[in-house]
């Protein structure tokens, strides 16, 4: 279970200035179920997820991540968390264009120190992409794209799927297709999704 307690962020400028991101947040998060995070853009979601994935460094108070303060930890602590706890879905894909879509998994799954060529198979089967193995990110669609997205971020088997306005850039066809991917992948992790829609969130 993830607890966050009077979490707060404050972002401070060059001038002294400061600008109160987050104010003494209060959640628990189970330890499966697909959770959006919804609201307009500067009210924190981004910031919030950031902390939760370990890419921000909180200002007050704590997220407790299976017993483990965040609060306290380390540049070491955080890289482990982030490659073995955590697996990231952004809006813009970010996938290396010079590798196929299973070259691309087996990176992801590098990171902790795996190479299972039927487990690669396996998480594309998951996300519905059987057989575009050897193909490459440029041929295929936006919706395809973010399910190898998907399926990077399932190779280091994380504990916690983070999603980030991850359909974006889709249509509202594609966009609930790829929600209902991962609707089934919350059935065993918990899911964490940052939205602006809350059209799209009803649905789920």
């Amino acid at each position: 279970m993830i607890e966050l307690k009077k979490l707060r962020k404050v972002y401070r400028s060059l001038r002294g200035g400061r600008c109160v991101a987050l104010n003494d947040i209060d959640l628990k998060l189970p330890d499966t179920g697909l959770v959006f995070i919804i609201g307009k853009s500067g009210s924190g979601k981004s910031t919030l997820l950031n902390l939760l994935g370990g890419l921000d460094t909180i200002t007050d108070g704590d997220i407790i991540a299976d017993g483990n303060s965040l609060a306290s930890f380390g540049r070491q602590d955080f890289e482990k968390y982030r490659s073995s706890y955590i697996g990231f879905v952004f809006q813009h894909y970010y996938l290396l264009e010079e590798l196929t879509v299973a070259e691309n998994v087996r990176l992801a799954m590098s990171i902790v120190g795996k190479d299972d060529e039927d487990e690669v198979k396996r998480l594309l089967d998951k996300v519905g992409l059987s057989g575009f193995e050897k193909r490459y990110p440029r041929e295929l669609s936006g919706g395809q794209q973010q399910r190898v997205a998907i399926a990077r971020a399932l190779a280091k088997d994380p504990k916690l799927i983070l999603g980030d306005e991850l359909t974006g850039n889709l249509d509202h066809k594609t966009s609930v297709e790829i929600l209902t991917v991962l609707k089934e992948i919350s059935k065993e992790k918990l899911v964490v999704v940052v939205s602006h829609n809350l059209d799209e969130a009803d649905m789920f």
